[in-house]
């Protein structure tokens, strides 16, 4: 009895401290054992992050390697028993800048200038260091704790590649070693599904360094999943009475002047080029050509809402230290769509385009959270009116929707207040997604019209929305919350039909045209190889079913059916194969059943 309250009790306790303060005091922890191990070390920053914490460092001489990480930790541990106690102490502006400056620590002695001027300035010491920080820490470094140093990398001091490359150490520390441990569980399904190392297991897309980090190349393999995804956005689209338009991808600088990009999105856009005397821009965004179609003659109410899509490509300068595979990238196309309507039918329009947002992310297996975003305290446009009623509509369309929004103070777009959505992977990560904006800023820059029905000329409003965000994001998301095990309506191969020997390959092939008829992707694997090698290829390339084919199966008109990632093989009419697959694929259903008759 007394254990089990003891049990009870250790499950329901409460820790000292939360988790980011643990692991912003290892950080600290951890930059003082990186002091003791290297001279001349200068420190950048250290915060706890989602699933850790990091410090940035810079070490003469030394480039740490994932060797030198435990080396680390074992002096973490003696210092931690040999100096626990954390103190923090406050000193005057000039003071800090002058006893940081004594250390040579550069980076710190900056770090003071960003303090603000009515804020205090702290340090927090164990033992013989001490480092600038705001805290909070723990008391002690001998809590009951665990950690582990994961990797090494390399990060532009402030994020600024014109400044110095730093080293970054990334770590974790949990109150438990169960917890720790099953953070690193989850770390290796992480790598495991790693949409880098699956595409170029698969064969899906590359980067290449002549055409410069950012720009993704989709093999064939994975625009065929692309095509899907597209075909099916188009049919749902269309079904909702949106119309296609097409604007071009480099536009004179003065558009973007107008639509506001250039003053309030100019660190994202890439170089003016110089065209008969005019500069020029590629596009980051499609709405100013899709403001420019809508102008280009009279509009009557009667015409609204006026629903126009693209699946438009852009470009965006991202900083190379960010550029990352699939997910951040320099060049993508946009699943865009502008909504022009009148003020009656804004909340209509959005509970609409929530619809649609409900359907696609659900189609692909995910779970959401939706996120109103309002008005950010830098860089917007507009009066505090506009931005009000703005914000009101999109959250009397998510109620008409029935979708319920948390709150993302200060996250709106500078041109108008929108609806954010996060979806949750296979692992339980959060990723970007679709989002609703909300504009009544860009009619006014373009001075966009429509007559009323009172014969006044009026403007209209407009919707920005995206649905699945960039392709290029989307996809790279989906290969890893898949693990490149694409559903069956969106796999590269979704068939392979195999033949035991050669002298089955026609029984084979023609089992594969009929499928083919059918608009199938099929790959009749009828090379001379070993039938076993023919079905490892295909478990490698995640093609949901093989049918292995034999003298049995070609005297039946059967086939062996064989999903992936098992071992299970069932007889089955090939009439009932294809009675399957063809309900798998008009479902678009992300189940991979095993077959029988």
């Amino acid at each position: 009895m007394a254990s089990d309250a003891k049990a009870a009790a250790k499950e329901v306790q409460v820790e000292p401290f939360p988790l980011s303060t643990l692991r912003h005091s290892v950080s600290h922890l951890m930059a003082s054992a990186v002091a003791k191990l290297y001279p001349n070390v200068k420190f950048g920053f250290g915060p706890s992050i989602e699933h850790g914490f990091y410090y940035d460092l810079e070490i003469p001489e030394h480039s740490l390697e994932e060797k030198d990480l435990r080396r680390i930790e074992k002096e973490m541990r003696k210092i931690a028993k040999r100096s626990p106690e954390l103190v923090r102490t406050s000193l005057s502006r000039d003071e800090a800048r002058a006893q940081l400056a004594a250390q040579d620590q550069t980076y710190k002695v900056e770090a003071v200038d960003l303090i603000p001027k009515d804020e205090e300035i702290t340090f927090y010491t164990h033992g013989d260091w001490s480092d600038l920080c705001e805290g909070p820490h723990l008391d002690r470094l001998d809590r009951d704790y665990h950690f582990k140093l994961l990797s090494v990398a390399g990060a532009y001091w402030r994020g600024d590649e014109k400044r110095p490359m730093l080293q970054r150490i990334y770590g974790t520390a949990f109150w438990t070693q169960e917890a720790l441990d099953a953070h690193l569980a989850w770390l290796e399904e992480v790598k495991l599904r790693d949409h880098r190392r699956i595409g170029t297991d698969q064969d899906l897309f590359s980067v290449h360094p002549e055409a410069g980090a950012g720009f993704v190349f989709w093999h064939p393999r994975l625009g065929v999943v692309r095509h899907e995804i597209e075909k099916f956005w188009w049919e749902e689209h269309e079904a909702r009475g949106y119309k296609p338009v097409y604007s071009p991808h480099v536009s004179r600088e003065t558009l973007f002047a107008v639509s506001g990009h250039l003053e309030n999105y100019g660190e994202m856009m890439y170089p003016a080029m110089d065209l008969e005397e005019q500069p020029y821009r590629v596009k980051p965004m499609n709405c100013p050509g899709h403001s420019l179609i809508y102008k280009d003659r009279g509009r009557s109410y009667r015409e609204l809402p006026m629903r126009w899509a693209e699946l438009g490509t852009v470009y965006r300068y991202e900083k190379s230290g960010v550029v990352h595979g699939m997910l951040r990238v320099r060049g993508f196309t946009q699943d865009d769509s502008h909504i022009f309507c009148t003020p009656d039918q804004l909340a209509g329009e959005i509970a609409g385009v929530l619809d649609l947002v409900k359907l696609m992310l659900t189609t692909f297996g995910f779970d959401y959270t939706a996120y109103l975003a309002t008005r950010p305290v830098e860089k917007s446009i507009g009066e505090d009116a506009i931005w009000k009623a703005a914000t009101a509509a999109l959250g009397e369309g998510a109620k008409l929707a029935g979708i319920p929004l948390e709150l993302d103070d200060g996250g709106g777009a500078f041109y108008g207040p929108k609806i954010d959505f996060k979806v949750k992977d296979a692992i339980g990560r959060e990723w970007q997604n679709s989002t609703v904006q909300c504009d009544f800023n860009l009619p006014e820059r373009f001075d966009l019209e429509y007559t009323d029905s009172d014969g006044q000329k009026k403007r209209p409003i407009m919707i920005h929305r995206a649905v699945l965000g960039s392709l290029e994001r989307f996809v790279g998301g989906l290969i890893e919350h898949f693990a490149g095990r694409f559903p069956f309506w969106l796999a590269p191969e979704q068939i392979a039909v195999i033949p035991i020997r050669e002298e089955h390959a026609d029984y084979a092939r023609s089992l594969a045209a009929k499928l083919e008829a059918e608009h199938f992707r099929v790959d009749c694997m009828d090379d001379p190889s070993h039938m076993n090698k023919r079905i490892k290829q295909a478990q490698e390339r995640q093609v949901p079913y093989m049918l292995v084919v034999g003298e049995r199966e070609e005297a039946d008109g059967t086939c062996a059916v064989r999903r992936r990632g098992t071992r299970d093989q069932a007889v089955v009419p090939f009439e009932r194969v294809l009675e399957v697959v063809r309900d798998l694929r008009s479902r678009r259903s992300l189940e991979v059943p095993a077959l029988d008759t």
